[in-house]
Parts: C-alpha cells; sequence; structure tokens
C-alpha cells in the first residue's frame, strides 16, 4: 500500500510541510529511514536525525520543534515531506492501527478440529481455531477470536471482539471484557498460590474457590498468569496493560489504566491504584495498596503501602529523588 504525504495528514489532522506528492510504502525508524518510509520524531534527542534522515514523509511532535526550528513552505530537502501533529508517536499508533487491520483482518469460521460443547452458541462472526476447547455453559461475543489449542473452561464468559492468541487457557468461571487481547501463553484462573501448614508441618491446600474479572480493553502479554481468587475474585480493571511474564496472584485487584512492565510480580489481595505503572521486575508484596498514579522504576521493592502518589525507587520503595541521592552515598562509601 502507498500513502502520499497530503493523504497522511488529511488523515491525521496535521499540518503539512514540504512535498505534498511525497509517497510512503512502509515505516522506519528515523535513523535507517529511507524515502519510502514513514517516520517520526517526539523527543528533542533525536534533533539531530533531523537533517541526516531519508525518511520521505516524517511525523513531528509539533512542540519539540516549536520556536526552534520553522519549515519552509513548497518542496523540503530531497522532496520529503515534514507533518507536525500534536503527539507524532500516537499519530503514529493510529496510523499502524489501520495498516494492521488491513494486513491482518479478523478471521471468521470453525476450523477443525476443535471441540465445542454442547449448546455453547458461536457468533456467526467468531473465530474458533483448530484444536481450540470449549467448555460448558460458555458465553462468547461477537467477533471473538480465539486461536488454536486455547482453552476455555466451564462457564466462561468472553466479551465481544476480544482476541485469544494460542495456547491461552482461560480456567472455569472466569470472565473476561469486550475488547481485550490475550497474547500466547496466558493463563487466567490458575490456583492461587494458597498453602497452610498442618499440626504436622506438612502443607496442605487451600481450595481456590474465587475467579478472575478482566474488565474491557485490557491487553495481556504472552505467559503471564493471572491467579484466581482463594474467595470472591481477582480483578483487572478495564484498560489495564499487562506485559510479558508477570504474575499476578490471588484476590489482586489492578487499577483502571495501570501498566505493569515485564517480570512484576504482585503477592496475593494487593490493591493496585488507577493510572501506576509497575517497571520490569518490580515486586510488590501481599495485603498492601498502592495510591493512584504511582510510577515504580525497574526492580524496585514495595513491601508496604504507598498511600501518596509519585515516583519511587528502590528497596524498600522510597522517593525516586531521595533513593537518586543516596544512591551516590552508596557509591561513595564504596570508594572508602
Amino acid at each position: 500500500m502507498e500513502f502520499s504525504a497530503q493523504q497522511i495528514a488529511a488523515l491525521l489532522g496535521g499540518q503539512l510541510y514540504g512535498n505534498a506528492n511525497a509517497m510512503v510504502s512502509d515505516v522506519a525508524p528515523i535513523e535507517s529511514a529511507e524515502s519510502k518510509h514513514l517516520s517520526f520524531l517526539t523527543d528533542e534527542k533525536y534533533l539531530p536525525y533531523l537533517q541526516q534522515t531519508k525518511a520521505g514523509v516524517l511525523l513531528i511532535t509539533r512542540s519539540v520543534v516549536e520556536g526552534k526550528i520553522t519549515f519552509p513552505e513548497g518542496e523540503g530537502k530531497n522532496g520529503r515531506a515534514i507533518i507536525l501533529v500534536e503527539n507524532a508517536r500516537g499519530a503514529m499508533g493510529q496510523l499502524l492501527g489501520m495498516v494492521s487491520k488491513a494486513m491482518n483482518p479478523a478471521k471468521r469460521g470453525i476450523e477443525q478440529p476443535a471441540y465445542i460443547s454442547e449448546g455453547v452458541e458461536i457468533p456467526e462472526d467468531a473465530y474458533i481455531g483448530a484444536f481450540a476447547y470449549i467448555g460448558k455453559n460458555v458465553h462468547l461475543g461477537k467477533g471473538v477470536q480465539i486461536y488454536p489449542q486455547a482453552y476455555i473452561g466451564d462457564n466462561v464468559t468472553i466479551g465481544d471482539n476480544t482476541v485469544l492468541y494460542a495456547g491461552v487457557r482461560v480456567y472455569a468461571h472466569c470472565r473476561v471484557g469486550a475488547h481485550c487481547i490475550l497474547h500466547a501463553g496466558v493463563v487466567v484462573g490458575s490456583d492461587g498460590f494458597g498453602f497452610e501448614p498442618d499440626a504436622q508441618g506438612v502443607n496442605r491446600k487451600i481450595p481456590q474457590i474465587g475467579n478472575v474479572i478482566i474488565e474491557d480493553d485490557v491487553e495481556i502479554g504472552a505467559n503471564t498468569t493471572i491467579d484466581r481468587a482463594m474467595m470472591g475474585s481477582t480483578i483487572i480493571r478495564r484498560n489495564a496493560k499487562i506485559d510479558n511474564l508477570v504474575q499476578v496472584a490471588h484476590n489482586v485487584e489492578v487499577g483502571e489504566s495501570t501498566f505493569l512492565c515485564a517480570q512484576v510480580g504482585i503477592a496475593g489481595s494487593t490493591k493496585i491504584g488507577s493510572h501506576c505503572v509497575l517497571a520490569g521486575q518490580v515486586g510488590v508484596a501481599g495485603h498492601i495498596e498502592i495510591a493512584d498514579h504511582c510510577v515504580f522504576g525497574a526492580q524496585t521493592g514495595v513491601p508496604n503501602s504507598i498511600r501518596k502518589p509519585g515516583m519511587y525507587m528502590g528497596y524498600p520503595a522510597i522517593d525516586a529523588a531521595l533513593w537518586r541521592r543516596a544512591v551516590v552515598k552508596f557509591k561513595q562509601a564504596a570508594k572508602q
């Protein structure tokens, strides 16, 4: 597919400079782009590439260049086009979303062999891949995409237009909302890690009879596990985004629009607020609460409740600015 700079600018509502007829058919990072590529610039540190890049069309966040660089009307250098938008990364995402849909249209129909329990209704526009298993009393929404070798246990509900990629497992009684994406190997509803030693010191299993509720517009990365509650529900609120290889334990609640990055681990019965960010390998203890709008740097350990929004680092988690000053002191002490 080919698009002109003029078409792209019109679609995004951007301000076009340079060659309106510049044509692009692919995308690439600004540092390696060629004339056929669309690229973007959204950070001042990439400004040196502005003169070097060969990108045919370049999206730029307006605030990055406003008051610093002006672009002449008419044809730009090497026939390039510049399009100023409010958020170049967001605009690029919008375009990539359209291209992705064109490249990977939704599938339809039921491949064989697949096992579908008696009485389960499959919407006409749904897709069930080969070797998928659909249990009893399962409810599937419109446009659901269930890829090969997925397992959906009894009494599960999957909302409209949700995608379960290959090898996803959703255990019995769990609920997944609409417009969700669960990537390969995700496990929803496996038993929480509940054991209690008896009088002889033998670890006895505590049955986990709750479920998992995943609200709308949630995306969960490959090989992430979300445990069912001992009682009640483990809950992932709407628009939360969870990376690969994350562990969410039983009875945890993850707030709306919160990010959990790779290898985050959250222990049982902890409540994470909305609009939080937990960077890679953050560990959170059980039975605590995290306020809304908290950001935790990579490898931060959170043993206690955090009541105040802010940025935290270190172990135990403290204000990020204080942690950075402490690290300087650590280094100085190590040299003595």
